[in-house]
């Protein structure tokens, strides 16, 4: 066990002529100006390169460099050091040692930070130097708050055990920002968020209360037994929600905005009755992501050229489709955003608006004042629009219109949600809209799946079972089967050990020509799919999806998945 040595930063750097005294300088003058640590102010003007800077701490220290990046965490060693304590000095501990336990610390000349570390493991403490954005990283993925959840929820328990149906009261509790409630609520945000969360699930069970996160399309649990806190939760999001919190036996539905540092974020709220409690469920919004333009959402060359034409049409029906969550706005505000120019009238007509455009007239339907989809689209056409945007087509009068729109002059964008683009047809027969007006309106359908990316860090190759086998020699054939070769993630800190890290989407594309626009107008259902699949450049969504998994982009499971969804 070595004491760590107090050596001057700064001086070092100079002498081994990694940075200048001009450099040194001026990088002192701004550390007092900001109070942030000299290395770190050297490294942000880019006077350092991190690793050289911490190649040096560890030669001079002697003291091992551990790269966190593929690091394998050992979630019973890290929780020696309390959550808050490890945020606090920037440290993990990494691993028990014979010379006792190896600590990765982000500044490993802390002495301060070393002595309280002792004090509070008890044992000697062996030190690492680590790159600090790879241990905040570490310490996000094992604690993820969970230690200070876990405080707030006790607290909440205890705060509750007295009062449990004083509502007054416990409106007066809330209502202080300081409420372990309400930072309990913060908490919970700002960890979805972080994660890039699409969804918070709060969830009521006999004994314990349930948070979950939709995490790249997964759930993620988080189990409390403090169960008794769920009403004061749940009271105190109703009523950021605008919603009656003495209402509990009916859904209640509602939306509000939170702010997080830099992030502005919009919550669509939604309460269920369930056997234990209300049960709520929160979609969440983040308009800090901005508008992403058509090279930027994963669009394939040709795919991406058939959508650019149809969206260059002066008028007709673009229709994108998919699932709920399948990233169908991303796209359309993509279209909008290389059609958003000085010369064309754009106006949307969405619940709730999800992205804001400058130049875009965007209008949120009410469906509580009568300001429902069919109301708000006639009135659009009175306001002279070049382009329309329908959020979601969901019923006959809404679909009329915006299709009588498409054949009259104006270029109509909307959502619907159907399986592929062959069937989006018969989605539409099925809502009453006549052959003719669907062959004259609809130019193109465009559906889309999100499959989850393989981890690039983990990504290994990898051998279908026998069952996956089966399956790919259905769709391509035993002989190009036992050709093809599929990667997967094996898991690692960087992905919290699923093997995925983000989403990437699938996309198929289907014109609608003048064969098919005949077999339309003769009913000839069978006829217009079999044109469809004969379509010269349309390939099926699985085609895409097994296109990926080939390049190890994604994997074969996934593929499955998205063939699942289209069968």
């Amino acid at each position: 066990m070595v004491q760590p040595k107090r050596i001057r930063l700064g001086d070092l750097l100079v002498e081994h002529k990694l940075i200048s005294e001009a450099q040194l300088e001026d990088a002192l003058t701004a550390q007092k100006k900001t109070g942030r640590k000299l290395g770190r102010v050297l490294i942000e003007n880019g006077y350092v390169k991190e690793d050289e800077l911490l190649n040096l701490l560890s030669r001079q220290l002697s003291l091992p460099y551990v790269d966190l990046a593929s690091y394998q965490y050992k979630p019973e060693v890290v929780k020696l050091i309390p959550e808050t304590t490890a945020r606090r000095y920037r440290a993990l501990a990494l691993e028990e040692t014979p010379d006792g336990l190896l600590v990765g610390m982000a500044d490993p000349t802390n002495i301060f930070a070393y002595d309280d570390l002792m004090r509070i493991l008890k044992r000697p403490i062996k030190l690492a130097v680590v790159k600090e954005s790879d241990l905040l990283h570490g310490i996000e993925q094992v604690y993820q708050h969970g230690a200070e959840i876990q405080t707030l929820a006790s607290e909440i328990d205890d705060d509750l055990a007295e009062n449990v149906f004083d509502l007054d009261a416990l409106n007066r509790a809330v209502s202080s920002s300081d409420a372990p409630v309400v930072r309990l609520i913060e908490t919970v945000f700002e960890d979805a968020v972080r994660a890039k969360a699409s969804d918070i699930h709060i969830e009521p069970d006999e004994k314990v209360l349930r948070i979950r996160r939709r995490i790249d399309g997964v759930l993620q649990e988080q189990v409390m037994n403090e169960r008794a806190i769920a009403p004061a939760l749940v009271s105190r999001l109703k009523l950021m929600a605008g919603l009656d919190i003495a209402e509990r036996r009916l859904p209640q539905d509602g939306r509000f905005n939170i702010k997080l540092k830099d992030k502005s974020v919009d919550v669509r709220f939604s309460t269920m009755p369930t056997q234990y409690g209300e049960a709520v469920v929160m979609r969440l919004l983040d308009h800090s992501e901005g508008v992403k333009d058509l090279d930027e959402i994963g669009l394939s060359a040709p795919i991406k050229a058939q959508l650019e034409k149809a969206i260059r049409r002066p008028h007709g029906l673009l229709l994108v489709t998919g699932p709920t969550g399948s990233g169908k706005t991303t796209t359309l505000y993509a279209a909008l955003s290389a059609l958003n120019d000085a010369a064309r009238k754009i106006i949307t007509v969405e619940d709730p608006v999800e992205y804001r455009l400058s130049r875009v007239n965007q209008v949120q339907v009410n469906p509580k004042i009568g300001l429902d989809f069919a109301r708000v689209l006639r009135t659009t056409l009175r306001q002279d629009p070049d382009i329309i945007l329908v959020g979601e087509i969901r019923d006959h009068e809404t679909a009329e219109i915006a299709l009588r729109a498409s054949i009259t002059g104006h270029l109509v964008l909307s959502t619907l949600h159907t399986n592929d683009a062959i069937s989006t047809v018969m989605r539409l027969v099925d809502m009453g809209i006549e052959d003719f007006l669907i062959a004259s309106a609809v130019h193109a359908i465009l559906a889309q799946r999100l499959v989850r990316r393989i981890c690039e860090k983990c990504s290994s190759d990898y051998t279908p079972d026998a069952g996956q086998l089966a399956w790919l020699a259905g769709v391509v054939g035993d002989e190009a089967a036992a050709q093809m070769r599929f990667h997967h993630g094996a898991g690692c800190p960087a992905c919290s050990r699923t093997g995925y890290k983000g989403r990437v989407p699938v996309h198929e594309m289907l014109e609608i020509n003048a064969e098919l626009a005949d077999a339309l107008r003769n009913k000839d259902y069978a006829e217009f799919k079999r044109l469809a699949l004969a379509q010269e450049g349309y390939l099926p969504l699985v085609q895409n999806a097994l296109a990926l998994a080939r390049q190890g982009v994604t994997t074969l499971d996934e593929v499955v998945r998205v063939a699942g969804w289209v069968e």
